[in-house]
């Protein structure tokens, strides 16, 4: 059996939010066994989100939860690091509507959680081993998710500008290629595009900290890899995937994809369950609780 994990001991951080720019302080906490990703409202005295798609509210560059007037902003970053190392189960306590970006990345988020620790439960993982491809698609934006053995993506970006024309990466999802191929890469945008953003109230909280910035003629920041932007979106795919409330078994295929298209296709998925499997695996392929192999060990199917 593949045991549900949580975190060890509590821990904390601050910083501001990308949208809001307002101040924001986080904890992650350890929870019991089979009570999933919740977000917790201390300023509104303890109103609780689940992370599920079923309460996406707004995709207006960041994805947005929302349960009544509890809200939690910006968290695909934060579910990208919590999924890829493995937490089923925790608690994210905010001051603030919005979860802070730190550095644009998922890599402080990662610091936590290793900091934190990680505690084994008594409760098997159940993975949502897909069977038949889920498809979606918004004009030339696509996305399938394929049967396979372990956590694939494939991403391909393109944008009409003269620095970032294509750009297609694909890597297995497991604890260590995230932390190490994907975490880093951060949020970015268009220089052009800023007093937009901030005269809808966007971006308040943006700065060359904390996302990179495309100008006409160059990046205004020193890029942590040649292809951070596909890198990026990579870890936004995942972080929005996790809304289907299981790790993923299946190969993930996207082109020109998005917020929209991310959790589109999670609420399709979910909205399919004729096209996966709920499953409990006996034993892990590698040391990553991501990646786990149906084919390896014995797959028990629990749905």
């Amino acid at each position: 059996m593949i045991p549900q994990r949580t975190l060890r001991r509590a821990i904390s951080c601050a910083g501001i939010g990308l949208h809001s720019g307002k101040k924001v302080t986080l904890s992650l906490q350890p929870a019991p066994a089979d009570s999933g990703i919740r977000f917790r409202r201390l300023d509104l005295g303890g109103l609780e989100i689940p992370a599920h798609v079923s309460t996406v509210t707004n995709l207006s560059y960041a994805t947005t939860l929302a349960t009544g007037e509890a809200r939690a902003e910006t968290v695909e970053h934060l579910l990208a690091a919590l999924m890829s190392q493995g937490i089923d189960n925790v608690v994210v306590e905010m001051t603030h509507p919005e979860v802070p970006i730190m550095d644009g990345s998922s890599a402080p988020f990662i610091y936590l959680i290793q900091e934190a620790g990680v505690r084994k439960l008594s409760n098997a993982r159940r993975y949502l081993k897909v069977r038949t491809p889920v498809s979606v698609a918004t004009g030339d934006k696509r996305m399938t998710v394929y049967p396979a053995d372990d956590y694939k993506i494939t991403y391909s970006i393109s944008f009409d500008h003269p620095l970032l024309r294509s750009q297609s990466r694909t890597a297995t999802i497991t604890e260590d290629t995230f932390a190490e191929e994907l975490a880093p890469a951060r949020t970015f945008g268009f220089l052009k595009e800023v007093e937009m953003m901030r005269q809808r109230g966007l971006a308040l909280g943006g700065s060359l900290d904390n996302a990179v910035v495309l100008g006409e003629s160059g990046v205004l920041n020193t890029l942590r890899f040649d292809d951070e932007f596909v890198r990026h979106k990579m870890l936004d795919c995942i972080g929005d995937l996790a809304l289907v409330g299981h790790p993923i078994i299946g190969h993930v295929v996207v082109e020109r994809g998005g917020h929209a298209l991310h959790t589109s296709l999670a609420a399709a998925i979910v909205a399919q369950p004729e096209a996966w499997e709920l499953v409990e695996l006996s034993s892990e392929r590698s040391a990553s609780p991501v990646v786990a192999s149906a084919s390896v060990g014995s797959a028990a199917v629990v749905r």
